[in-house]
């Protein structure tokens, strides 16, 4: 196993814990909260996205609207039965999903959430850790590298999952200081 390739896998298990991050509400309109709701289209699970036009024309609103007026009544269903947790409002031609303020019980249930959610992206790090030792040290049994070129290999590794962990770490402290922000 290439160094490169480890350091790939890390940083797209960096991109994955954002990308989960960014599902997470704070408070603020954002249309990445709506990026793992899927709509049964012509007998089809359709992203969201990919059914209409999303904005946040404030702070505290997100519009959404269909391509296909027809669509309308399932896409309101589809939110209604995801877990976001907002109430959609149909004026039959554009839904609006008003983001209410956040308690402070709720931002901390959030916070907890979101370190869950680092926790997770960590172990998926320490995963490539391991499997990357011990592709070197099969390659060291099989004599393919020097104990020496092994013990430099892993070390390297080590450093990347120390880097990428940080990097997870900078991100949860981010969000978490974004919902904590009222």
């Amino acid at each position: 196993m290439k160094l490169a390739e480890v350091e790939v896998h890390m940083q797209k298990a960096v991109e994955s814990t954002q990308r989960a991050f960014n599902t997470v509400r704070t408070g603020r309109a954002n249309v990445s909260l709506l990026d793992r709701v899927t709509v049964e289209y012509y007998g089809t699970e359709t992203p969201l996205k990919s059914l209409a036009n999303i904005n946040t024309p404030d702070a505290t609103t997100i519009t959404i609207q269909p391509y296909d007026k027809g669509s309308l009544n399932v896409i309101e269903k589809a939110i209604s039965l995801s877990d976001i947790g907002l109430t959609p409002n149909n004026d039959g031609s554009v839904i609006r999903l008003n983001i209410p303020p956040l308690t402070t019980d709720r931002r901390k249930e959030l916070v907890k959430m979101v370190a869950k959610m680092a926790e997770e992206g960590k172990v998926s790090v320490r995963n490539i850790r391991r499997d990357a030792i011990d592709a070197i040290r099969k390659q060291e049994k099989s004599s393919e590298v020097s104990e020496d070129e092994a013990r430099d290999l892993q070390d390297q590794v080590q450093k990347l999952t120390d880097k990428y962990s940080t990097r997870i770490e900078e991100i949860l402290a981010e969000k978490e200081k974004d919902i904590m922000t009222v």
